[in-house]
């Protein structure tokens, strides 16, 4: 069952599930608002990238609004990691499940899902009024890109019905998100890290490429990259290649 803190709205296609949910958040519209599309005809990943959403594959953004500075809203794209990766391992099991920062769940090193946050400008107190949440998982299909290998649930030998993997991803959100409503980042992080891929990684960042190994996250989210010299770089934002 889902908890029933969500209220689902199911479309055949629309350009983008997260569009909608913003445009509801602007209206008022409460947290809990799931919006779910069978296709997306300009879904979107990160930095502007777009999500290819042929139907099969789940698609939905989730409305919370939880009052937050915006420094900590980025913690919530971790919780919806954590809840891709259990969603996934109750469906298929736990083996070769990883996570590559910032929020990218993995299989045997390939991509299954991608995760979009996106919230409202902060108000007058300084808090996030509405943060929308988009998700996407591969079910039945991937993309072939051989710059960011992806693979689906149904390639890895798990068919799985589109409801069983919205109904399991759910729930393991719920969980998450209370988490850090009352206990804060830190239970997140250490589920996080307890399974994140390790090792060396080439990092792209706007002003250049920068080689180093990975070294964890620090209290706010951020890559810690332990250099060749010995040193440490905090990278907030960037692109996570491992060699």
């Amino acid at each position: 069952m889902i908890p029933s803190f969500f209220r689902i709205r199911c479309l055949e296609e629309t350009d983008s599930t997260n569009r909608i949910a913003m445009n509801a958040a602007r209206a008022g519209e409460p947290e809990g608002l799931v919006i779910q599309a069978l296709r997306q005809t300009a879904g979107k990943g990160r930095r502007g990238r777009v999500w290819d959403s042929p139907e099969g594959n789940l698609y939905l953004s989730v409305l919370l609004r939880p009052r937050c500075p915006l420094p900590k809203a980025c913690f919530y794209s971790f919780a919806a990691a954590l809840a891709v990766y259990e969603a996934l391992a109750h469906l298929r099991g736990e083996e070769a499940l990883q996570f590559k920062w910032p929020n990218d769940v993995l299989i045997d090193g390939k991509k299954i899902s991608g995760i979009l946050l996106e919230a409202a400008p902060v108000d007058e107190a300084g808090l996030v009024d509405w943060l929308v949440m988009g998700v996407g998982i591969n079910v039945v299909s991937h993309p072939d890109n051989p710059t960011y290998p992806a693979t689906s649930l149904a390639w890895e030998g798990a068919l799985v019905p589109l409801e069983d993997v919205r109904q399991a991803f759910l729930r393991s959100l719920h969980h998450w998100c209370l988490t850090l409503h009352h206990d804060g980042f830190n239970p997140v992080r250490r589920a996080w890290l307890a399974d994140a891929r390790r090792g060396a990684v080439l990092v792209k960042l706007p002003d250049g490429d920068i080689e180093g190994d990975f070294g964890g996250l620090d209290e706010t989210g951020s890559l810690i990259l332990r250099l060749a010299d010995g040193g440490e770089k905090v990278i907030q934002a960037g692109d996570v290649f491992f060699l």
